[in-house]
């Protein structure tokens, strides 16, 4: 029986529901609480997203020199030692899906409470969950159909949301798109590297693709362009929608808010605009939900291939789905909603998963020295393009070091214990070279 695989289109889905989700939707509040600028702020948006493309760039040359299945935990495999990929499928399994999932999931949850009052935002996060748990445990077909649906209708809505506001709103804000006198002082400022944070975390998903690159059609010639549309796109329509929130609602209405959409849509179209928006927005988190609960549970199907101790999670149903990986990453999720708090989650997660990236695309100096892998597609603007996105991801990082130290501490704890489990089982359990 063949195998039915991930078309280039549902895979592009993939990459763009896994950006567009959470952050773009709740983080402009708490950079307005450092950053009064609308050029700096847009300044913000631009070089978040050069970040990431940046990082989609060089992943292409990982994925088609290194195409298996598993993101970081293949690539740091290959490139620097199994304990490095075991650690980094640690990450991914305790934090890397599971909280964005959950926080996606809450926010949701929260926006339909807010617009349908008598609902639970918890319940309706883990209804969510575990009903597309099921279908993606279930079909491939039926989940890359639902896949690809949800994300051209979240396009769609974003694109529709924008032109409505545009015309809508009777007392635009000013938004400047030339620097001032201070500017560039900002741009340099702690302010600035924290609300990074929450950039960086808003285009999260950009190396979606590379975590389910064997269940992809063609995907030595598709991966690059893959990562590539889905992420240019995602720039652009959120330059798009901050551009938007910043023109229809006063900065002192969004300071430090998570609804930042429903605030923007009062201000245009009124109260009941707001209730709607709402609903729009909890419509828009379906797809991102959904990708992630796809592409996570991959990481943990590699594995319990390479580990014995954990040769449970790669067991797959008829299907060729990796049933109990997908469970297990939904139950985690669950367990994050029902015991976590937004902002920690998100910085938290946010520092842990630029870790894991970062160490990925320094992996491509590696690959090349060595010559290792297929030589196909060669990274565009090598070296300068993977040069910058480690520096400005050191960056973050060290200032989530500085700033938010209680998640950054707890961000290393959690790879520390990764370690420890690493040499713990790695004699008992892992398969032997062949």
């Amino acid at each position: 029986m063949s195998i039915q695989k991930f078309s280039f289109t549902t895979a592009i889905a993939i990459v763009i529901a896994n950006m567009i989700g959470t952050g773009v939707f709740t983080s402009l509040g708490f950079q307005l609480l450092g950053i009064q600028s609308t050029f700096v702020l847009m300044m913000l948006w631009l070089i978040g997203g050069v970040t990431a493309l940046c990082g989609a760039l060089t992943y292409a040359e990982l994925g088609t020199r290194l195409p298996r299945s598993g993101g970081e935990y293949n690539f740091l495999t290959e490139i620097y030692h199994p304990g490095a990929g075991f650690v980094s499928g640690w990450i991914s399994a305790t934090v890397g899906f599971a909280a964005p999932t959950a926080l996606a999931a809450m926010t949701f949850g929260a926006y339909l409470e807010a617009s349908l009052p008598g609902l639970s935002s918890t319940v309706m996060a883990s209804i969510l969950v575990i009903a597309l748990t099921t279908v993606h445990a279930y079909s491939r077909v039926a989940s890359g159909g639902i896949q690809t649906v949800f994300t051209i209708i979240k396009v769609i809505l974003v694109l529709v949301f924008v032109a409505m506001v545009a015309m809508a709103v009777e007392s635009p804000q000013a938004v400047r798109l030339l620097p001032a006198e201070g500017d560039g002082t900002l741009m340099l400022s702690s302010a600035f590297a924290v609300s990074l944070i929450y950039v960086n975390y808003a285009f999260t998903g950009w190396n979606a693709a590379t975590y389910i690159i064997s269940e992809v059609e063609d995907s030595q010639k598709n991966i690059p362009l893959i990562l590539f549309v889905g992420t240019v796109t995602v720039l652009l329509l959120y330059l798009m929608l901050n551009y938007t929130f910043l023109y229809a609602a006063p900065m002192q209405a969004m300071e430090g808010k998570l609804e930042i959409g429903v605030i923007v849509a009062r201000s245009a179209f009124g109260e009941t605009g707001g209730v709607i928006m709402g609903v729009v927005l909890a419509t828009l988190l379906i797809s991102t939900v959904s990708a992630m609960i796809i592409a996570g549970p991959r990481v943990l199907q590699v594995i319990g291939e390479d580990f014995r101790l954990f040769r449970f999670l790669s067991k797959k149903n008829r299907n060729d789905i990796p049933m109990v990986a997908i469970v297990i990453q939904s139950v985690v999720t669950l367990l994050f909603i029902l015991s976590s708090t937004f902002e920690s989650v998100l910085v938290f997660s946010g520092f842990v998963m630029g870790l894991n990236t970062f160490f990925a695309v320094a992996g491509v100096f590696v690959l090349r020295f060595r010559n290792q892998g297929a030589d196909g597609y060669r990274t565009w603007g090598y070296p300068v393009t993977p040069l910058i996105f480690l520096g400005l991801m050191a960056w973050t990082l060290i200032y989530i070091l500085i700033n938010r130290p209680e998640e950054g501490i707890a961000g290393l704890v959690i790879v520390s214990v990764g370690a420890v489990l690493y040499v713990g089982t790695e004699r008992l359990n892992r398969e032997p070279a062949a």
